[in-house]
């Protein structure tokens, strides 16, 4: 009717859903249980089927729900003890800010888990590892030895011992967050931690910084390390120094440091893991006729007999010559390639000779040069088709 006044009318009863379960059965606890065991549970549970984790799921969204409200009771003392009381009955459906805010606190915790940022601990970092090329000889690097290396490094700094306070003065705890190291940022219902923007996560704030370290607590210095090679090291093998890395943030643990094995271009011999490789050159009159040469090894020398008629390009394979790699129980071998040498700078009468032995050799090609009439009769049946 127009003019008639209308009132809603608040009911003094409410409707009870009687398909509800149990608040201590949706969180899988007692009556009995404390504070933290209900803030436990419903973290579990929270963390299972948060629809973030579930997307697509709404059996999944269905349990988060009903264990949020049921966390939302029972974190609540009184809201807690009318429902023991009473059951659904007893309370009210609309919540208050306790509740919520209780929610909220442990919501605010699993994004703190989730993240990696806990309340109440100060940012311990371990140092950072180094790295160090060291040099060495083939020789050094078959035998083994021991070097000292100079590295740069950050060291705990001495005037403040760590603390990177000013001397005759002490960090203090940080104002900010009490110490804590996290500070709760409350955006309406949400309560999420994160790390103190004036203390960093330490905890502490220094008033009156070391002069030395600028605050830090570290200073970068130079120190001298004594390293062992191990006999057999190869190229790119790495040598952990345990400790010996940077200093850790806040009483963190130090890192490590790894020198890393480069070997020097040498003169005579190239490595292949365990194996030696070098090139013989030979003359050729020992190439044609044989002989027995003489080349050098890493232990000294040896002998090699040349049998006739060797080619450029064969391999004299001498066992165990090689190299005892750090992880082999047997040396390997040395390898030598030989390449036969064409004379240079010859002599008047050195060419007649040669001129004369070639003439000799076209006389009858087929037996003294069997790969190059091989190659000619092979050229010309590829031009003849």
């Amino acid at each position: 009717m127009a003019g008639a006044g209308y009132f809603l009318l608040r009911p003094f009863f409410t409707i009870i859903n009687m398909s509800k379960r149990d608040y201590y059965e949706v969180l899988g606890i007692n009556r009995d249980s404390s504070d933290d065991d209900v803030k436990k549970a419903y973290r579990k549970l929270a963390m299972k089927y948060h629809p973030d984790r579930n997307p697509g799921n709404p059996k999944s969204e269905e349990h988060f729900k009903e264990a949020k409200e049921a966390y939302e009771i029972l974190s609540d003392p009184r809201k807690r003890a009318a429902y023991d009381q009473h059951g659904h009955a007893g309370v009210d459906p609309q919540m208050g800010t306790g509740g919520a805010q209780g929610f909220a606190d442990a919501f605010g915790d699993i994004f703190g888990d989730i993240f990696g940022a806990r309340g109440g601990h100060a940012n311990v970092y371990r140092g950072a590892d180094l790295r160090y090329n060291l040099e060495i000889t083939l020789e050094q690097a078959a035998r083994g030895t021991e070097t000292k290396i100079r590295i740069p490094t950050m060291e705990v700094c001495e005037v403040c011992h760590g603390s990177g306070a000013k001397p005759g003065t002490a960090p203090i705890t940080c104002p900010t967050c009490n110490g804590h190291g996290q500070v709760r940022m409350q955006q309406g219902f949400f309560s999420i931690q994160q790390t103190c923007p004036k203390c960093h996560g330490s905890g502490k704030f220094i008033s009156s910084p070391c002069a030395t370290c600028s605050g830090s607590g570290r200073v970068k210095q130079h120190k001298t390390l004594s390293v062992k090679i191990p006999a057999g090291v190869d190229e790119g093998d790495r040598i952990r120094l345990s400790g010996e890395g940077e200093a850790g943030v806040n009483s963190g643990p130090p890192g490590d440091l790894y020198v890393v094995i480069h070997l020097t271009a040498h003169p005579v011999f190239q490595r292949d893991h365990n194996d030696l490789h070098c090139e013989m050159p030979i003359s050729f009159t020992i190439a044609a006729l044989g002989g027995e040469i003489e080349i050098p090894t890493l232990d000294g020398h040896a002998k090699i007999r040349v049998p006739p008629e060797t080619q450029s390009g064969k391999i004299f394979r001498l066992r165990g010559k090689g190299i005892k790699g750090v992880r082999s129980n047997t040396p390997g071998d040395m390898l030598c390639h030989v390449v036969v040498e064409t004379p240079v700078k010859l002599t008047s009468r050195q060419k007649e000779l040669l001129q004369e032995l070639e003439m000799l050799n076209q006389e009858d090609g087929s037996r003294h040069s069997p790969r190059a009439k091989s190659w000619m009769d092979k050229v010309r049946e590829f031009f003849a088709e």
